[in-house]
């Protein structure tokens, strides 16, 4: 397995598909990356020699991936937090943050439906 930014790719995809392995790298810009390093991006990870790695490894290293962007996006975050920002009051309520309904659906921030008192009928 190829080591990028400390993720293992998977050796048996091609290289613009296995770049989006790394956090912050998807379909098209792995394939950009690819084409940058002069790499076929159709081309199978486990038939790049040294020198191709090297460079597809140098073009990942000019874009922000993995951990600091992680880092940056957690700093977005708690900035809106503590400026008391909408978006911010919605983050710690652990409400949809962008404008989402939520009398019907949301429950993956929301948590578990609550029963109602004296709904039946």
């Amino acid at each position: 397995m190829a080591r990028i930014k400390g993720v293992d790719i998977p050796n048996d995809k091609q290289v613009g598909i296995s770049l989006t392995y790394i956090f912050g790298i998807g379909r098209s810009l792995g394939k950009k990356i690819a084409e940058d390093a002069k790499v076929d991006p159709m081309k199978k990870v486990k038939d790049l020699d040294s020198d191709e790695l090297n460079r597809i490894r140098d073009e990942v290293s000019k874009h922000m991936v993995e951990g600091d962007l992680r880092r940056e996006v957690t700093m977005n975050i708690k900035t809106k937090m503590e400026i008391n920002s909408y978006q911010g009051t919605r983050h710690k309520k652990g409400l949809p943050v962008r404008g989402q309904r939520t009398n019907r659906n949301a429950r993956t921030r929301k948590g578990k439906g609550k029963t109602v008192a004296n709904k039946k009928k």
